[in-house]
C-alpha cells in the first residue's frame, strides 16, 4: 500500500507488538511481535477496525487528538484469549488521523511498573530495616567510642570509618521503617529538578554532559517536596554511576503530560491517572538481564559495590507520593530511562 511508506521496514525488528491504525481506525500495519502476541497474521487484520481485533481499554482522561497510555491491563480479544499488556497510542506526526499502538506483554507476576505490585517486599524491608536498626545501631556507637579511646593511629581511624559506614548504611535503611502518610501538595516540579541538577553537577555528576527535555506548559504535581527532591538526586547518581565507564557519559532529564495515562492501584481495581512524567536517562549499560525485574527490590544492585538501597528507597517514596517508578531499555541507540508517573495537582 503506498500510503504506508515504510511502516514495515521500520516496525520489523522492534521487539515490542505494534499496531498501525489509519483515519478510519482501521489496522494498517502489523509487525511480527503483534501477530505472535494477537495470533493473526497481518494479512488477516489488515483493513479490519481496530475494535475487531482490540478493543482499546478505558481511559478516563483521555483527550481527542492525544495519544495515551494504560498500564498492566487485560484485554479480551476476539479471536484469542485475554492479554496483559501496557497499551500506549501516539499519533503519527507526518500522518494526519493515523495512530500507532504498542503493545508491551505482562508477565504474570509483574514487578517493576505495577503501583501496588512491590508492597511485599517494601513491607519486608521495614521490618527488616527496623530490626536491624534497633539490634545494630546501638552497639556501633559503642564500638566507635572504645576505638577512639584505642588511639591507635591507622588501625582506629579504619574502625571508626567502617563503624560510621555501617551507620550511614543503617540511616538509609531506616527511611523504610518510615510508615508515616506524606504530606502532599501541589508543586512546581522544576524548581526541584533544576536544585537536583545542581547537585549533580557540583558533585557526584561532575563531568557528565547533562542536557534537559522540558515541557514548559506543564501545571502542578500532587507531590511532597523533600520526598521529590531526594528521588531526584537518586536517579540522577544512579545516571552518574551508571554512566562511569563511558567515553562520552551523558544524561537526559525530560518531562512530560501523558494524557490517558493510569495505573491500576491494586489487581483489578480502579485506574489511576498519572499524566505527570519525570524521566532520567543515560548512556550507561543498563542492569544485567537477570536482575533487571527486581531492580527496585532492596538489596538489589546491577554494581559490585552498590547496597541496593537507592531505587529501593525511589520506589517508596513514589508510591507513598501515589506514584509509579519504572526502569526500561529503550530508543536507538538504547538507553537506559527511569520514569517517574506522578499524579497531577487538584485545579
Amino acid at each position: 500500500m503506498t500510503d504506508r511508506p515504510g511502516f514495515a521496514e521500520l516496525f520489523a525488528a522492534l521487539p515490542v507488538a505494534v499496531l498501525v491504525i489509519d483515519g478510519e481506525d482501521r489496522i494498517q500495519h502489523g509487525n511480527a511481535q503483534a501477530e505472535l502476541l494477537l495470533n493473526l497474521s497481518e494479512r488477516v487484520m489488515r483493513g479490519q477496525l481496530l475494535s475487531a481485533i482490540l478493543p482499546r481499554p478505558p481511559a478516563g482522561d483521555r483527550q481527542a487528538g492525544h495519544g495515551f497510555a494504560v498500564y498492566d491491563t487485560e484485554i479480551a480479544t476476539p479471536h484469542g484469549p485475554k492479554i496483559r499488556v501496557d497499551f500506549s497510542e501516539a499519533q503519527l506526526a507526518d500522518h494526519p488521523g493515523w495512530r500507532a499502538i504498542t503493545l508491551h506483554s505482562v508477565a504474570g507476576t509483574r514487578s517493576v511498573g505495577q503501583l501496588g505490585g512491590r508492597g511485599a517486599s517494601a513491607r519486608a524491608a521495614s521490618g527488616a530495616a527496623a530490626m536491624l536498626a534497633h539490634e545494630i545501631k546501638n552497639p556501633l556507637s559503642g564500638i566507635r567510642g572504645a576505638a577512639q579511646l584505642l588511639d591507635a593511629g591507622e588501625l582506629t581511624t579504619l574502625i571508626v570509618t567502617e563503624v560510621d559506614r555501617i551507620a550511614a548504611l543503617i540511616d538509609r535503611m531506616q527511611d523504610f521503617s518510615d510508615t508515616r502518610p506524606l504530606p502532599i501538595q501541589s508543586e512546581n516540579i522544576y524548581p526541584l529538578i533544576g536544585h537536583a541538577r545542581r547537585l549533580a553537577l557540583a558533585g557526584f555528576a561532575r563531568g557528565v554532559s547533562m542536557e534537559e527535555r522540558f515541557d514548559p506548559s506543564l501545571p502542578h504535581a500532587a507531590i511532597n517536596r523533600d520526598a521529590l527532591l531526594q528521588i531526584l538526586i537518586n536517579l540522577l547518581k544512579n545516571a552518574a554511576e551508571a554512566t562511569r565507564t563511558v567515553a562520552d557519559p551523558r544524561i537526559i532529564i525530560t518531562t512530560a503530560y501523558r494524557h490517558g495515562m493510569s495505573v491500576a492501584a491494586t489487581r483489578g481495581g480502579p485506574r489511576v491517572p498519572l499524566p505527570i512524567e519525570i524521566c532520567v536517562t543515560d548512556n550507561g549499560p543498563g542492569a544485567p538481564a537477570d536482575i533487571a525485574e527486581y531492580l527496585f527490590d532492596p538489596f538489589i544492585s546491577g554494581r559490585p559495590e552498590g547496597q541496593g538501597l537507592g531505587l529501593a528507597l525511589v520506589d517508596k517514596l513514589t508510591r507513598d507520593m501515589g506514584g509509579i517508578v519504572q526502569y526500561a531499555r529503550e530508543g536507538l541507540p538504547e538507553m537506559t530511562t527511569l520514569r517517574l508517573l506522578l499524579p497531577r495537582a487538584a485545579q
